[in-house]
C-alpha cells in the first residue's frame, strides 16, 4: 500500500520503530470532554520547542482532536514540528533531548516520522519534514473538523464509541481502528490519533 493508506503496523513493525520500551496498549481508550486548557498546553510546548530550536523550527502547529474546540479527545495534546530534514537527527534531536524531550518513535519508511514525549506535558510531538504532503493531511483534517461541525459531532460519536470497546490485541488495531473511524467519520485519512 501507498504511505497514504498503509495497514496497521504489525507489533513486530511497532517494535522496530519504538524507540525504548515499547507500551502495548490493552483496555479502553480514555476519551475526556475537551478542555480549554489545551491551546495553552500547547503554547508552552511550542514556545519551549522554539527557544530550544530557533530558526530550525521552520513551524510548529496544534494537531489532533485537542486542537479542535468542544473536541472530545484522548488527553494527549499532539504537536507539529515541521524541520528541513526530519532524517538529519544530529540537527534537531540533541537539542530536543536537552530540553527534555525524549525520542520515542523513528520511522524512516514514513515520511522520515520522528516522535517525541514532552518533559511534563503529557504530548505527542511529531516532526515531519518541510515539504512533506502529511503536513497539509493533518492540517486540513484539523481544519475541516474545526469548522465542521456535522463531521465534528460524527467523529466525535464514532471515536467515543469506539473507545468503549475492550481492546485485547494491542496498538496495531487500535491505529486501524482510529484511522477508520475518521474516515467513516469524515472521509478524511488521520494517522496520528493512533501514536
Amino acid at each position: 500500500m501507498s504511505k497514504d493508506n498503509r495497514p496497521p503496523l504489525t507489533e513486530e513493525q511497532i517494535r522496530a520503530y519504538t524507540i525504548g520500551e515499547l507500551n502495548l496498549l490493552s483496555g479502553r481508550i480514555l476519551i475526556v470532554d475537551y478542555d480549554p486548557q489545551w491551546p495553552e498546553l500547547f503554547k508552552r510546548e511550542a514556545d519551549r520547542i522554539r527557544a530550544a530550536l530557533g530558526p530550525r523550527a521552520l513551524r510548529i502547529e496544534h494537531t489532533g482532536s485537542t486542537s479542535v474546540p468542544g473536541l472530545a479527545a484522548k488527553p494527549i495534546i499532539d504537536v507539529l514540528l515541521v524541520v528541513t530534514d526530519s532524517s538529519d537527527e544530529a540537527a534537531y534531536v540533541p537539542v530536543l533531548e536537552s530540553a527534555g524531550y525524549l525520542l520515542r518513535i523513528r520511522e524512516p519508511n514514513w515520511f522520515e516520522h520522528r516522535m517525541f514525549k514532552g518533559p511534563d506535558t503529557e504530548i505527542n510531538l511529531h516532526v515531519l519534514s518541510t515539504g512533506c504532503p502529511e503536513i497539509d493531511r493533518m492540517l486540513m483534517f484539523r481544519d475541516w473538523l474545526r469548522s465542521n461541525s456535522r463531521d465534528r459531532d460524527l467523529y466525535a460519536r464514532t471515536k467515543l464509541a469506539l473507545a468503549q470497546q475492550q481492546w485485547k490485541e494491542g496498538v496495531r488495531h487500535k491505529c486501524g481502528t482510529f484511522r477508520g473511524c475518521s474516515r467513516a467519520a469524515t472521509g478524511r485519512e488521520r494517522y496520528h490519533e493512533c501514536r
